[in-house]
């Protein structure tokens, strides 16, 4: 199962920020996945239930941004949603395609912080 070493990857990356920002404890972390990146959304949000106990994201939230499959029609020459994953075909007039534009994203997009420092 790859979303455990997923799930503990985005727990460095985040737990990194947080020691970067003195005393700033770590809300949620929003990602990007696309349907083509060959993640489980599902077993990386269980994943992250349990890789995150007794770490510095003990109570973050994991926010996932699932991201359709899009592909260059090379007939309409333009980005178009693909028809499903199984077929690369431009959803507009059917033709296959052979370029991916986007839907094979993993990537951490944004972290919600909260520091408990009070300003005056």
């Amino acid at each position: 199962m790859h979303e455990l070493s997923i799930a503990m990857s985005i727990i460095d990356i985040a737990s990194e920020e947080s020691r970067d920002r003195a005393d700033a404890n770590v809300i949620a972390v929003h990602l990007k996945i696309g349907r083509m990146s060959g993640v489980v959304i599902e077993a990386l949000l269980s994943a992250f239930e349990i890789a995150r106990e007794e770490t510095l994201l003990a109570n973050a939230e994991l926010k996932i941004q699932d991201v359709p499959v899009k592909v260059r029609c090379p007939k309409c020459e333009c980005d178009q949603l693909a028809d499903s994953i199984q077929c690369l075909c431009c959803s507009v007039c059917g033709t296959l395609s052979p370029e991916i534009t986007q839907g094979c994203e993993l990537e951490v997009v944004a972290m919600e912080l909260e520091t408990s420092k009070l300003t005056q």
